[in-house]
């Protein structure tokens, strides 16, 4: 068993883990926002804008691996301090942007620092988390949630006060001066990180951990394709379609944005409790099941029933995820798991490139969403699919495993 994280340390972690999900969602949705000032400013057409967004999206998920490796063989905190400078940075030379070549040079570096947080940050949060990891990654998914919320207010209000380069200075700057505090805690002997534990997994458990690695990289990929392709999409939906009920100026669109995203993290709070005290398999499918028929609902609603639609969408697709973490936490050893979550979020993030062409591609066809939506159902329908074929977690006890099995996954504590 490894030795417990001191309780400081793990009080540190969760808040600088939380507040980075915040930021790295944040900087993950707002150029959607920022876009639509752009259209006007820059004469371009909205497909040809979200575009600037693609390679930084897909550097997102492929710079995810290499920050997962160096956070499990350097130093998760140092990384995450990175995680704060560099994505700070990245967004002030993105409010200095004055050509689209330069926003396109500023997301892209956004997308590499961005990829650090979810490999690094939510590894970190599980090593220091002994008890209640459901609940620990609930509330992280609350801030995750939150940087979506806040990306609609935040960038709305300040695009309509101050306009759009001060939306990006303005986050910008805390998440460099986040980082600054956070590499004093590190330096000042505040912050530690615990190495994670080199344990051999149990004899026998190696192909029920396979196959369940393997599916969930299915289902991840899906669950991932609906989560970007509705973020991508949400805010030009609501500008067409809220247009008489207040979603005519960016402030208003953001404000419908925030409310989705912001019952969505209330959510988690929920979905984790759930994972802690219920079978992961049935949450996990649970949560999809929900899914499908709002995505049908969703592709013909207009008013406040689009709304309602996005925010129980929203809010089913979010409460995946503290199940999600913990079936994959259990399908890999500890020592692996930044390297495991790399790959997770190469697979999630990864997806959103394809996200952004097929919302460009709908919108450029069609002028509407509609199809988009149904697309995403059926995408739904084939997760529901796969992880029916997922094997069960079995809870042996609070830290110590039982008998292994061969078809069961088995979470070893202190462990994702």
């Amino acid at each position: 068993m490894a030795d417990a994280m001191p309780p400081t340390t793990a009080r540190y972690a969760l808040v600088f883990s939380c507040i980075g999900h915040a930021f790295m969602h944040l900087f993950a949705v707002y150029f959607f926002l920022v876009v639509l000032p752009l259209e006007r400013e820059w004469a371009m057409p909205y497909h040809e804008l979200i575009e600037l967004w693609t390679i930084g999206s897909l550097l997102v998920g492929a710079m995810a691996l290499p920050a997962g490796w160096l956070g499990d063989r350097w130093s998760a905190p140092g990384m995450l301090v990175v995680f704060f400078l560099g994505l700070g940075g990245a967004a002030i030379l993105c409010g200095l942007a004055t050509t689209p070549t330069t926003m396109w040079t500023g997301l892209c570096l956004l997308g590499v620092f961005a990829a650090i947080y979810h490999p690094v940050g939510v590894a970190w949060l599980v090593r220091s988390t002994t008890a209640s990891r459901g609940k620990a990654l609930g509330i992280n998914g609350i801030f995750g949630s939150g940087g979506v919320a806040g990306a609609g207010l935040v960038a709305g209000t300040l695009i309509d006060l101050y306009g759009w380069r001060t939306a990006f200075f303005v986050p910008g700057a805390l998440s460099v001066a986040t980082g600054g505090v956070m590499l004093y805690c590190l330096v000042s002997g505040r912050l530690i990180d615990r190495p994670a534990v080199h344990a051999a997994t149990p004899a026998g458990a190696h192909t029920g951990q396979m196959r369940a690695f393997v599916l969930l990289l299915v289902t991840m990929f899906g669950g991932a394709i609906i989560y970007q392709a509705t973020q991508t999409a949400m805010p030009k939906v609501f500008a067409l379609r809220l247009a008489d009920v207040g979603g005519g100026s960016t402030l208003g669109v953001g404000a419908f944005v925030a409310l989705v995203y912001g019952c969505a993290g209330l959510t988690q709070i929920v979905s984790g409790h759930f994972a802690d005290r219920f079978d992961l398999k049935t949450v996990y499918i649970g949560t999809f099941l929900i899914q499908v028929p709002v995505l049908w609902v969703a592709a013909s609603a207009g008013g406040f029933s689009l709304v309602a639609a996005s925010a129980v969408l929203v809010m089913a697709n979010s409460g995946s995820l503290p199940a999600e973490n913990m079936l994959l936490a259990a399908a890999t050893p500890e020592r692996r798991h930044g390297v495991a979550f790399g790959i997770k979020f190469v697979v999630a993030f990864g997806a959103a490139p394809v996200a952004i062409r097929l919302v460009a591609y709908i919108n450029d066809v069609t002028g509407e969403f509609t199809n988009l939506f149904l697309f995403l159902a059926a995408v739904g329908l084939g997760v529901v699919a796969a992880s029916a074929l997922l094997p069960k977690l079995q809870r042996p006890g609070a830290l110590a495993p039982g008998p292994p099995d061969p078809n069961a996954l088995t979470e070893r504590a202190p462990t994702r």
